[in-house]
């Protein structure tokens, strides 16, 4: 996948010589990567099936910035207090704030399945669930039922998993639906903190979710760039870079 993202396609023959192993391991990686949508199989190689307005699978984001996103995990969930009530977003970086938060004491919605998972035998997280339906793949909530969820609702703190964070677009997602959900929960709490690996700033993905005027904090990695680390800050932004 890194290789694709460089130059598309990319061969078996290429591919076998760079990371030392056999054209058959290859080809079988290959026809798993395919199946998960992550590209298209061709003759004697892959090419990138991805355009800019599209998301990448989860099982593939998963496994992009990794170290990036356990730091960005690890640092975001130091920001917070024992006791506070949190809403926590889906996606593969609010997954591993998930990961940090076993030994809190604290209340928990999390607008996904997977960060329940990962929290229901947590002693000390009291966990919420919203409604809405389960977006496949994703395992996201989306939908009026998610949304009524924060009406009668205040939080303390929106751990934000944005697709996008751009200083002229604000924060942006590539669902309409969980736009509307991450909306909701942003309004319903006291402080948000967008958490997005570098590769997120200056991206700019289809669904507006909120204003940059509306987040509090900024947890990214140490590669972001100065200039638009700069911009954010400039902007009142506290950015973290971990």
């Amino acid at each position: 996948m890194e290789a694709l993202k460089e130059h598309s396609p990319v061969l078996v023959a290429e591919l076998a010589v760079k990371l030392d192993c056999s054209e058959m391991t290859v080809r079988r990686d290959l026809e798993s990567l395919e199946r998960s949508g992550g590209l298209r199989r061709i003759h004697g190689g892959a090419t990138s099936v991805f355009l800019s307005a599209e998301e990448t699978p989860y099982s593939l984001r998963a496994l992009e910035s990794y170290e990036a996103k356990v730091a960005i995990g690890t640092a975001a969930a130091g920001l917070l207090a024992e006791g506070e009530t949190i809403i926590l977003d889906g996606g593969t970086t609010a997954m591993e704030v998930a990961r940090a938060l076993g030994e809190y004491r604290m209340t928990v919605m999390p607008l996904a399945l997977r960060p329940i998972f990962e929290l229901h035998e947590c002693s000390g997280i009291n966990l919420l669930l919203p409604g809405g339906e389960v977006r496949p793949g994703e395992l996201s909530l989306t939908g009026n039922l998610a949304e009524l969820s924060f009406s009668q609702l205040r939080f303390d703190t929106f751990i934000l998993g944005p697709c996008g964070i751009d200083t002229k677009a604000g924060i942006t997602t590539h669902l309409l639906a969980e736009a509307a959900v991450k909306r909701a929960a942003a309004k319903a709490s006291q402080r948000v903190i967008a958490v997005a690996d570098s590769s997120k700033l200056g991206r700019v993905a289809f669904g507006h979710v909120c204003d940059l005027d509306d987040i509090d904090i900024v947890v990214t990695d140490s590669g972001a760039g100065e200039e638009i680390v700069g911009e954010l800050r400039g902007l009142g932004i506290d950015v973290r870079c971990v």
